[in-house]
């Protein structure tokens, strides 16, 4: 080899780290050009889209890997920058780029943090605090006593409590995954999609609820390679245990909605409740802690002094800083001397309480949770005025209830009506219909405010021929708060018995037509 050529030397891009808290600094001490900076791009991205469409290996129903046949779609890669759609400065490029997806190990270990696991868990108890109404409006005539069974079978089973688990989880790994126990003699039972008819007497068990790193998805032909399928980035199994549980067995929580690019970076999940607040939780932490270092060092004392004499005697210079830091308190007393030149500086305190619970705010803004909830306390800082509107938080919970907890509800149902309920009472088996009671709870007088103008309003419509006497005193029973509900439907010749109500309105409208007879009767 010649002395003046040298081996050329593979490019290796330069190690890309997530950037730290408080941090949107990239290294310049790169040589930079184009082709570089196109590396860097990528490199960033890497740190999102740790997993892309190659990394699928669709697999058909007995799990076996098949090929891909769109060629367009496999071809999709993050190269070159593709995807960017625009510029962005590379210092905020890089800062977003650094927020991806920290692990469900991760996020676990930053739920452990007392505010991180208040504002996963404080929806999720909220929700679920007032319970539900189950009733039957397919038509289906159903006994009171039957709906009490199962009333009595969901607290043996603990859906409530379920139900606070699955949502206090699933903020805390953005995903939640819910398997309905139910013992089949067919071994491939789980492996095929649901069939409600396939459920026998006795066989359902319970609930089972997995943390995330426990199972491992698996996606059909259609749903890894056709866009245009309704399940396209849905996992159409889940590996549980080295069993394979189709998605239709399973009722699955999911914290937002993620771009199909992002599902696999995220292992077909959603979005962690410690990742999207982990930065300002620290924030929090470390602006609180800092309260009572100011206090304790807000007095700075400043005493001019010969830096020479300093430097030639340094050794007595610490003997005597030490003795003063030793002597020196917010109650001491210092002395100088005559031609000493002192000055104190205090450290203002004005307003640190408020500069904390904003950051405290934030938190709870980013976690979707009130900051009077979050924190027990009153706001500060923003200019607030202390008051706070909980309508939101409320409209929050109540989809919560909507699109999350009855789906889990309706399918224990389900399974609870064919395996438990209609073998015991000997019955058609019925679908129930689940009413989440209101999540903000009435004090007792405006619940007596409420009920007044519910009989207002029961006195208009007796007075139109709307409703009548019956009609009311079932409403009064079947209303949990109006005080009456543990009334009997009907007293025989009494309130509720409609033939004895219609003989006495037919004496009553006799004795207005003849009431010249009824005088000579008497």
């Amino acid at each position: 080899m010649w002395p003046w050529k040298k081996e050329k030397q593979a490019h290796t891009s330069p190690e890309v780290r997530r950037n730290s808290f408080f941090s949107t600094d990239i290294d310049f001490a790169i040589p930079d050009n184009p082709a570089k900076r196109m590396r860097r791009m990528r490199d960033y991205m890497a740190m999102t889209f740790q997993r892309t469409v190659d990394d699928l290996t669709p697999v058909d129903e007995n799990g076996m890997s098949i090929a891909m046949d769109n060629p367009d779609l496999t071809s999709v890669k993050l190269r070159n920058g593709i995807g960017l759609g625009g510029y962005i400065p590379e210092t905020q490029f890089a800062w977003y780029c650094g927020q991806g997806f920290i692990g469900y190990q991760a996020a676990a270990l930053i739920s452990q943090n007392w505010l991180v696991k208040k504002a996963c868990a404080m929806p999720a108890k909220d929700a679920a605090r007032n319970g539900y109404e189950t009733s039957v409006n397919d038509g289906t005539e159903v006994d009171p006593e039957i709906l009490d069974y199962v009333r009595e079978q969901d607290k043996k089973f603990e859906i409530l409590r379920n139900c606070v688990e699955f949502l206090d989880l699933g903020r805390t790994f953005g995903i939640r995954v819910a398997l309905f126990n139910v013992e089949s003699p067919d071994p491939e039972y789980y492996s095929k999609p649901f069939n409600p008819d396939g459920v026998k007497p006795g066989s359902y068990k319970g609930i089972s609820q997995i943390d995330p790193y426990w199972i491992t998805p698996e996606l059909g032909g259609d749903a890894a390679a056709n866009p245009a399928a309704p399940d396209f980035y849905e996992p159409t199994w889940w590996r549980i245990n080295g069993q394979r549980v189709h998605r239709t067995h399973l009722v699955i929580f999911r914290n937002g909605n993620l771009p199909d690019i992002l599902k696999p970076a995220y292992l077909y999940g959603g979005l962690p409740i410690p990742q999207l607040i982990a930065e300002r939780v620290y924030a929090a932490e470390r602006t609180a802690n800092e309260a009572p270092m100011l206090a304790a060092t807000k007095r700075m004392m400043v005493m001019k002094a010969d830096l020479t004499q300093i430097v030639a005697n340094q050794q007595q210079f610490d003997a005597r800083m030490a003795y003063q830091t030793q002597v020196q308190n917010n109650y001491g007393v210092k002395f100088v001397g005559l031609d000493d030149e002192f000055q104190q500086f205090d450290t203002s305190l004005a307003d640190l309480d408020a500069v904390i619970m904003t950051q405290f705010q934030i938190v709870a803004a980013a976690a979707g949770v009130p900051a009077t909830k979050l924190l027990g306390t009153s706001p500060k800082g923003f200019n607030a005025t202390g008051e706070f509107e909980e309508s939101s938080y409320h409209e929050e919970l109540e989809s919560y209830q909507q699109h999350d907890l009855s789906p889990l509800v309706n399918r224990h149902h389900l399974l609870l009506v064919r395996s438990h309920v209609a073998p015991k009472f000997k019955i058609k088996p019925f679908n129930t219909e689940v009413a989440w009671k209101p999540v903000d709870a009435l004090t007792a007088d405006e619940q007596a405010e409420v009920n007044l103008k519910k009989a207002q309003t029961d006195v208009h419509l007796a007075e139109a021929g709307a409703v009548d006497g019956t009609d009311i005193r079932q409403r009064l029973i079947t209303d949990p708060d109006s005080g009456y509900n543990g009334m009997d439907p009907v007293v025989p010749n009494g309130p509720g018995d409609r033939e004895f109500q219609a003989e006495i309105a037919a004496q009553s409208s006799e004795s207005e037509i003849n009431p010249d007879e009824n005088e000579t009767a008497e």
